[in-house]
Order: C-alpha cells, then structure tokens, then sequence
C-alpha cells in the first residue's frame, strides 16, 4: 500500500478525548476514530491489524475442534425472556421495535441464540461433543465507556460454545479453551495472566478472567506469589483472622457524639477498628422486587458487592437512600441491626465468631457496647462478604498478596445447563432419556485485545506492533533527491520485489520531509523499517531498521530483500518462542 493512497491520516496531537497512551497513540497514528461515546471507525490499519488478530483466534479455536457460524447481531426478545435475561439486564440491553410491534434486541451476547440452534439441531447423543464460534459485533450500551476500545459499546467479539453429553465433556472443552487462549495471547504478544471470576449474568458454576496487567486496567486482582493464588477481587477469598475466645459480656448503650465514621468511633471509644462492626446499606432487586439490604463486615474490613450480590442472589445493587434506611428504623451514621424491622440482613461470616463488637444504637450520637451475633440480632443470610485486598493473607497458603490493576482481555465460563434447561436443549441418551445439553461460553474482545496491544508496546516516539499482529511488516520510506530520479526509482523497484516474495509493504511515497517520514513511521510502529535515500544510495546501500530497536543496519540495495527476510523470520521466531504451554489451574 502506498501512502499516498492510504486513506487515514496521522496526527501531531491527540484529540481531548484520548486518555490511556495507547488511546492516544491508536488516534494519532490513524488507526481508529470516535463517532460517538464508545463506538468508533477502524481505519485500513486498524482493520488489518484485526484482521490478523481474528486469523490467529480461528486457527486456534479451529485447532481445537472449532466449527465457525454467524450469528445475527438482532435477536427476538422472546430468546432472552426465556432465559429470564430480558428482565434481570438493565439499561445495557438495546432494546426496539419492528415495524411489527415485535420486540427485538442487539445481541450483547449470544447464549440465547446459540440455545435457539441447539434445540434445532442436536438430538441425540451421537451429535455430540460440539464447538462452535463467530466473530460478530455485539452492543452494550455501557453507561461509562472510557480508553478508547478497552470499554466500548459496540464492539466485535469471538464468542465460541462448546456443547457436551456431560460434565466431563465440558470440562475437557472447558481445560482446551483455556490451553488456546494462553496460545493466542502469546502469538499475539501479549502477557497475561489467568484469574478466577464471578459468572455475573451469564451465570453457570465456574468462570476464570484472561488479564493483562496494567495500572489503567480497571478490574482489581489478587495476587499470591508464594503459591500461584490469583482471583478476581470480586470473588478474591483471603485468610480472615481467628478472633481471640471471649465471654460475651452484657449490651450497653454509650454516648459516641459526632462519631458517625468507623475510623471517628475507633478514635472517640480508644479501640481498634477490629473491635467494631460496619453498616452498609444496599437496595437489591431481587427475585420478589427491590428490598434493603443491610450488610454487616468488620469495622477494619471493605464490603464486597459482588460477593454480597451472589449470597443473597440479587439481580442489580445500589446504594440506599437516607429515605430507604430511615424506614426500616435505622438511623445513617448509627445503624444496627438491633431493633430494625423489615431489612434484609447480610453478616460477614467473621462477625458471628467475633464477640462483643460495637455497633451502632439506631439512635443519633450513641453506639451499643458488646453487640454479639445469635444473641442480640440474627441474620437472613451468613456468607463471606469481605473484600481481598493488598497484604491480606492468601487462602491457598497464608503469605501477603499483591494487588494489581488488570484489562479483561477474555473470558471463560462453564454455564452448565443454565441456558439449556431454560429453552429445552435436550438430547436423548443411550438409554433413549432425555438430557439437557451442558454449555460452555468462551469470549475475547478483538477491539479490546488490539487496545491492549498498543497500550503493552509502545515507547515515547509511537507504536511498536508484534509482527504477528501489525498492519504491515514492513514500512519502505523513500526519501527522494532533488531533480535525482534514481531514489524513488529503486524504492519502487524494491516495493515491487518484496510484493512479490509474498511481504506486505506500507510504501511511504509522500513528498514530505525525512522528518515527517521517520515520526511518521514510528508513530504508526510497523516492525521493520527500510529506508530508500540519496545519501546511502550513493554507496549503493539502504538502512534497514528493527522498530523496536535503535541501531540500524546498512545493506546493499541487492541485498535489502534477503536481509529483509532474514530479519522478519528473527521477529517470527521471537514470537514462536513465547509461545508455550501453561499449566490449567482451576
């Protein structure tokens, strides 16, 4: 491709709207542009780099027994009303009319659309196992789309289903789908690690987070060094502490003037935070309508709103107004559970092996001395509510574990008969029985993965993209002479011979200056560099440069082709040794 031809354009600045390095970088070099809040154009590099991507997602989903479909993106809403997901998802969901009256959706994913196939077309055992997938566009209106493709609300995704007779079945797609997506990472360049993680509405038994770490990254992660513990904060356990043994000691209503904080409380009484319980107050809806929740951790501990979530099986979670609190009888800043009427109570399980704690009285500026769980109040529902967080002692093995910010770069679920049972995806057995299909969900945002790409390699000067994923291999600049024909005549000669040894080239042919040229070129970041001039070409020798490297090389112009290929099969082969298998962890 000849620049003079490419339709994108570069950048000097980044527009306003650029937050993360790579967001900037992807705008300036001319690879995506903004329509709208989270929805975005992929210019000619852009599209190729994907296209790349999207090679290496169907060779190895393929390799592992992969049938690829297309699905369509608007779905019938009588799909997800069977599976009850047309009532439990909010506003996310892009929800419209038919010239018919009839309800329809944009597809955010297509569990639905995949069970409405298999009550089609699988009916007996002998169909099974199956694996299929597409590479489809999907909508989420997300309320807060921010870093260019890293959250989005359109975006395209490869979304593949494995469908099985039996858990063992699932499992082996399940440890295959986690083996291939380490693969594509790697292929792709990019570092990740796996993580377990909360089902959220997709629902199903088991679900594990592909992450690349980066302090832009919005998810939390823990982190065990010693052990190889990792999870998602929203479902991370930690090693909570054994409370010391004590009588439970009588309830005793004190003064706490203006101690409305755990931290003012812990002041104001000269106790530690440990010796104290917290207050949250959440409205969930749940399955018969919105209730309040009041959630109870230690005064020293965070709550966890989706592990609050899960344990008492809430659709949404917010927080609650001053109104909801005050008329179940509990008073902001002083709430307890004690002499509360018509709330939801959640206790940390660690709150009913701690005795004597101080809680609030539900009575402005006093608090109760020595509240302890079963003999003062009780709960609907005990369950671990408290949020991992750095230095807290891992589960696994008790050492400290780290913190880290992460991007979601894929996913993976074992949905089990969730979606089956709902829209009647049977097959019959040996026995002539009649079973639900068991489902597996497995997803990598191609947008999102080309974001993080750029977000991983990039320097002060621009881009710097893995062979395995750039636009181009190769970026020829001419620089031409003045009144001198013979530069742009043996980069043109050039050009041509690298087409046809099979290398794809971005062909600089502009009439700028070698300073526009070469920002230019590290800007957009193609892995190798040739440089046509005057100058070399008086010795009869080019410049060839690796992107990510800062020495260059001098070859004759004979020789540029081979010397070219040789340094193109080093980048291939530093790709290939990243490539390696990693151990399944459950």
């Amino acid at each position: 491709m000849r620049m003079t031809r490419l339709f994108s354009q570069t950048l000097r600045e980044a527009p306003a709207e650029a937050q993360t390095e790579g967001h900037q970088l992807l705008l300036r070099a001319g690879f995506i542009r903004q329509v709208a809040a989270g929805i975005f154009s992929y210019l000619p590099l852009a599209r190729r780099a994907m296209n790349r991507i999207e090679a290496i997602l169907r060779e190895e989903i393929n390799a592992i027994g992969g049938q690829e479909i297309t699905m369509p993106v608007v779905l019938p809403a009588d799909l997800w009303r069977e599976t009850g997901r047309y009532q439990t998802i909010g506003a996310e969901m892009a929800r419209f009319k038919d010239r018919g009256d009839r309800d329809l959706v944009l597809a955010m994913t297509h569990e639905e659309a995949v069970g409405d196939l298999v009550r089609r077309e699988i009916h007996s055992y002998r169909q099974l196992p199956q694996l299929i997938y597409h590479i489809q566009t999907k909508f989420r209106d997300d309320p807060r789309p921010r870093a260019g493709l890293v959250r989005v609300r359109e975006f395209t995704m490869k979304d593949s289903y494995s469908l099985d007779r039996d858990w063992e079945g699932l499992d082996r797609q399940y440890r295959a789908h986690y083996h291939a997506y380490f693969r594509i990472f790697q292929r792709c360049g990019l570092p990740v690690i796996a993580v377990k993680s909360d089902t959220g509405m997709m629902g199903g038994r088991l679900a594990h987070e592909f992450m690349y770490l980066t302090s832009s990254g919005e998810d939390t992660l823990l982190l065990c060094d010693s052990c190889g513990y990792s999870a998602n904060r929203q479902v991370a356990r930690f090693a909570k502490p054994t409370p010391s043994a004590e009588e439970p000691l009588p309830l005793d209503k004190v003064p706490t003037p203006g101690a409305r904080t755990i931290d003012a409380l812990a002041d104001f009484l000269g106790i530690p935070a440990s010796k104290t319980a917290k207050v949250v107050f959440m409205t969930a809806e749940v399955e018969d309508g919105e209730r309040l929740v009041m959630a109870i951790v230690r005064g020293d501990m965070e709550l966890n709103e989706t592990k609050l979530a899960n344990a008492i099986h809430a659709r949404e979670l917010r927080p609650a107004t001053e109104e909801e609190i005050v008329a179940v009888g509990a008073v902001p800043g002083y709430a307890s559970p004690i002499g509360t009427k018509g709330a939801l109570v959640a206790v940390d399980d660690l709150i009913t092996a701690s005795a004597n704690l101080v809680s609030g009285a539900n009575q402005a500026d006093y608090h109760y001395l020595n509240v302890n769980y079963g003999r003062d109040y009780t709960a609907d529902v005990v369950a671990d509510l408290a949020a991992a967080r750095h230095g807290d002692p891992c589960p696994e093995c008790g050492q400290p574990m780290r913190a880290e910010r992460g991007v979601e770069v894929g996913n993976i679920f074992q949905l089990g008969t969730r979606y089956s049972q709902a829209m009647g995806c049977t097959f019959l057995d040996e026995t002539g029985e009649s079973k639900p299909v068991i489902m597996g969900s497995y997803g990598i945002g191609v947008g999102r993965l080309l974001a993080c790409i750029a977000e991983h390699y990039h320097d002060e000067h621009g881009l710097c993209w893995p062979v395995s994923v750039a636009p181009y291999p190769v970026h020829l600049v001419l620089l031409p002479g003045k009144n001198d024909p013979y530069p742009r005549e043996a980069a043109d000669r050039l050009y041509e011979e690298l087409n046809a040894a099979g290398v794809e080239v971005l062909y600089d042919d502009r009439e700028e200056s070698p300073g526009v040229k070469f920002n230019d070129a590290d800007l957009i970041g193609l892995p190798l560099r040739i440089t046509v001039g005057p100058r070399t070409l008086k010795n009869g020798e080019v410049e060839l440069k690796r992107r990510d490297r800062g020495e260059r090389t001098l070859v004759k112009l004979e020789e540029a082709l081979p010397a070219g290929l040789q340094i193109l099969a080093e980048l291939w082969d530093e790709i290939g040794q990243g490539v390696r298998e990693v151990p399944y962890k459950a």
